[in-house]
């Protein structure tokens, strides 16, 4: 069983993406980050950043338990690797895997949150960086047009790379990105959107959050 610490974000979307694809046994600790639950003595104790996502998993597979997990990208690598799924096993493919992942964790989502911060929430309008992260969003967007002219999935198969980028690119037309300019990037999202688990994840989050 594992424990989820988590809210309708991206990050924690991912989560639970991973947690549908592969039918792993979890339950829902929601915490609130409007509320500011995410500060609680318990929660820090899991995650010291005071971010969701954050699990504990009470039947780790090396055997000692129960073993806590902060950060997304980390709990996607912790439990491809528990349970052999979703990480490659080809040696160049899970590579690109993991450089994939490594780049949504270091731009295409804290840039694309600075793009939301700046342009819908912050206190005053601030056109200089509402320019930067609009141009670096597009920039990022481009990126990944330009992998996925050339592959399916950003590692050719499905993979957490593709669950860690995904969430992000649901509130595109927040970002004022239309996926009309970025083609490939369209049919990934539209294949990632059709599949089943996706769903579910998304289900779930109108359950835990209907106001989100």
């Amino acid at each position: 069983m594992i424990d989820l610490y988590y809210w309708t974000t991206p990050n924690g979307h991912k989560i639970t993406l991973f947690l549908e694809e592969t039918g792993l046994d979890y339950t829902i600790k929601p915490i609130n980050i409007g509320a500011g639950e995410q500060f609680a003595p318990d929660f820090l104790a899991i995650a010291p950043n005071n971010r969701i996502p954050a699990i504990v998993d009470h039947a780790p597979a090396f055997g000692r338990g129960p073993v806590s997990v902060f950060e997304s990208g980390a709990i996607l690598m912790y439990l491809a690797e528990k349970t052999g799924q979703l990480l490659p096993a080809d040696p160049h493919r899970r590579l690109a895997a993991t450089e994939w992942l490594f780049w949504q964790m270091g731009g295409f989502g804290p840039m694309l949150g600075q793009n939301h911060h700046f342009s819908q929430f912050a206190p005053e309008k601030v056109p200089y960086a509402i320019e930067r992260y609009q141009k670096e969003t597009e920039r990022l967007y481009g990126v990944l047009n330009r992998r996925l002219a050339l592959h399916e999935f950003l590692a050719d198969e499905f993979s957490i790379a593709d669950i860690a980028c995904y969430p992000w690119a649901v509130p595109h037309q927040k970002q004022h990105i239309d996926l009309a300019d970025y083609p490939h990037v369209q049919r990934w999202f539209d294949a990632i959107a059709a599949r089943p688990a996706t769903a579910r994840a998304y289900a779930l989050a109108e359950k835990v959050n209907p106001a989100r």
